[in-house]
């Protein structure tokens, strides 16, 4: 195999790992009431569930990026691949609450690695377009939630059982698998450039790095916090909620697809600026407008967040090389601890409006409130762009 087609099927091959990773969130979601009715699990007993899956992830993204120059990319996705397929035959199987949080978390911890792995690797194997292949490669994140969704729709109205959807996850999981044994797995961009350890570590210290990871924070946030409660904040304004997720979604597929020509035509600093400022508009209008309104506001709200995550990425494998896989794993890392905490901050903020105002108020005073942070963000990024411009110039 050429070193120019063991490229494109190393960054196909990544793309389905990061389906599966997509699809666990969209499918699970999916299921989590059927769960609930087979198992006889309360609310409590499903977010315990679900939350599994979000500090497996940066638990795993963490300690990924932090040996993936030791032990090699290969050995990583096998983990990937075998936590993926324990986490899903446990789940098909499970017999009750610890089942099905080991399994979560087998999956969350999966759904890391991968993060962890593939990241680096995009990065190594296309260093002249880093941007624009991370945002290629992160589409099927939300490619995979809207799959994964309408999967979860289709067999629920068929009147399939869940267990048949937690099985179409081992399609793309056996796939990419079979992919990643078979073809050769380049090392990091660090250990290719020589950087040594020392040089890696105080790269992490750099300001611009831990502003970068400061606000990754509100990035993810924004992002991922709004995806997942949206159908809660907005259920009794609008009867199609959950049609505003996969509006949402929809646009980040298509945005991220195209990333090529917005990368030409705007620098990675401009892209997230350009995010901060959309995503800001379609909160605000998520939280002020009605009826076919809010469809419009999800069209906004996606342009914005389509960038944010692989652009940050990017930002990052771009302007400070040196911190390498671990650089990478930490930014992400970062940015799922934040959604989690937020999101925890956020239900006992949600639950204390609801026994004094509609649920209507309630939802959209948990949109304002998180308005603020893409308006931060604006100013973070609209420092970091001008510095950026101002260096480069110089």
């Amino acid at each position: 195999m050429t070193n120019a087609s063991n490229r494109s099927a190393l960054f196909i091959a990544s793309c389905a790992s990061l389906l599966v990773t997509s699809l666990s969130f969209g499918i699970r979601a999916g299921i989590l009431g059927d769960l609930g009715v087979e198992f006889q699990l309360n609310t409590s007993e499903l977010s315990r569930i679900a939350a599994t899956a979000f500090w497996g992830f940066p638990v795993s993204m963490i300690i990924g990026g932090a040996i993936v120059d030791k032990v090699g990319m290969k050995n990583l996705m096998r983990l990937a691949y075998l936590g993926h397929f324990a986490g899903i035959l446990l789940t098909i199987f499970a017999g009750g609450f610890w089942t099905l949080w080991t399994s979560t978390l087998l999956i969350g911890l999966a759904n890391g690695m991968v993060e962890a792995v593939c990241n680096p690797l995009v990065a190594s194997i296309y260093p002249e377009e880093k941007t624009t292949k991370l945002n290629q490669f992160h589409l099927w994140f939300p490619g995979g939630i809207v799959i994964g969704s309408l999967v979860a729709f289709a067999f629920g109205k068929a009147g399939l059982n869940w267990q048949l959807m937690m099985a179409v996850m081992l399609i793309p999981t056996i796939w990419y698998a079979i992919q990643m044994e078979r073809l050769e797995f380049p090392v990091t961009e660090r250990v290719a450039n020589s950087v040594s350890d020392s040089e890696m570590y105080r790269a992490l210290l750099n300001p611009l790095f831990i502003i970068i990871t400061i606000a990754m924070l509100g990035t993810a946030t924004s992002e991922l916090f709004i995806n997942q409660w949206v159908d809660v904040l907005l259920r009794s304004v609008s009867d199609n909620a959950i049609l505003i997720l996969l509006i949402t979604s929809g646009v980040m597929t298509l945005g991220r697809g195209m990333a090529a020509p917005v990368v030409s035509r705007f620098s990675t600093t401009g892209m997230l600026l350009f995010s901060a400022v959309f995503t800001t508009i379609g909160l605000y209008m998520m939280a002020t407008v009605d009826g076919n309104m809010l469809f419009v506001s999800a069209v906004i709200f996606g342009i914005g967040v389509t960038y944010f995550w692989p652009t940050m990425i990017g930002f990052v494998a771009t302007y400070l090389p040196k911190t390498g896989a671990v650089g990478m794993a930490v930014i992400g890392a970062a940015g799922m601890f934040a959604v989690s905490i937020y999101t925890q901050i956020m239900g006992g903020y949600y639950d204390g409006l609801i026994s004094n105002l509609s649920e209507v108020e309630a939802g959209r005073a948990v949109i304002k409130t998180t308005l603020y942070i893409p308006i931060a963000l604006i100013v973070i990024f609209g420092g970091i762009h001008f510095y950026m411009r101002g260096k480069q110039e110089a």
